[in-house]
């Protein structure tokens, strides 16, 4: 579970934890991924904590080595850690186009590639037969607002990285699952500039946004599927969402 350290990462590996699932939270501040790994062993699960930069592709690989040594295999990955940083295109500070692209897009490509062996290994060798790749996008992946430009690219691709990769390994029972949350109640704001973020809140503040524990909960759902199903993609956006 990448991007652990709060927000949808961190409910997610809640729930999978409190299903009976061993996992790994992986994210760079360690304080809070230990936090959350006392959490869930509080309540009997397993639970590891793994400080890294997916930005970084040897630190992307080095969590998964470190899971597989754990847990002798690996069954499940759900890459999630990501960024939003709005505002126009014109004038923008492009290191905040990088840092997303890096983290949104290439961390999880990053992520996808070190782990494919080792799903694809336990879809043939693990108890369950099939394994699941799950990679959380946005509504953002699919329509566009003038404000997000870059944040869209990014998001967009990883629906077309997710659906290529999926064509090549549904048939080897590696299903890849593609998420794509509307608003939801998570720290992503508070990366933006004041002026930015009041534009935000304006517009979501007139809506009941989805909790974490939501998307968590459809994630859950994909990957207890029996093995002939494959969920390959699930829009969910606040009921009173429109775009």
């Amino acid at each position: 579970m990448t991007g652990a350290s709060s927000g949808i990462g961190e409910g997610t590996a809640l729930a999978l934890a409190a299903l009976g699932a061993s996992v790994t939270v992986v994210a760079r501040r360690m304080d809070r991924l230990d936090g959350l790994v006392e959490q869930i062993e509080k309540t009997g699960g397993h639970a590891l904590a793994v400080g890294a930069d997916l930005t970084d592709e040897a630190q992307a690989e080095a969590a998964v080595t470190r899971t597989v040594e754990a847990y002798g295999r690996l069954d499940t990955v759900v890459a999630n850690a990501g960024a939003m940083i709005l505002g126009p295109i014109a004038g923008a500070d492009t290191d905040d186009w990088r840092r997303m692209i890096e983290l949104n897009t290439l961390g999880l490509m990053y992520t996808a590639h070190a782990s494919a062996p080792h799903l694809l290994k336990a879809a043939t060798d693990g108890p369950r037969k099939v394994t699941d790749l799950v990679l959380v996008s946005s509504t953002a992946g699919r329509m566009v607002r003038g404000g997000g430009g870059v944040y869209n690219a990014s998001k967009y691709a990883v629906t077309a990285f997710g659906e290529a990769f999926r064509k090549e390994v549904t048939q080897r029972h590696l299903r890849v699952s593609l998420v794509e949350p509307g608003a939801v109640e998570t720290e992503l704001p508070l990366q933006n500039r004041p002026d930015v973020q009041e534009r935000m809140y304006e517009r979501y503040t007139t809506m009941e946004c989805l909790r974490p524990a939501d998307v968590a909960d459809t994630i859950a759902f994909i990957v207890t599927r029996p093995r002939h199903v494959a969920v390959n993609e699930i829009l969910i956006r606040p009921t009173e969402q429109q775009e």
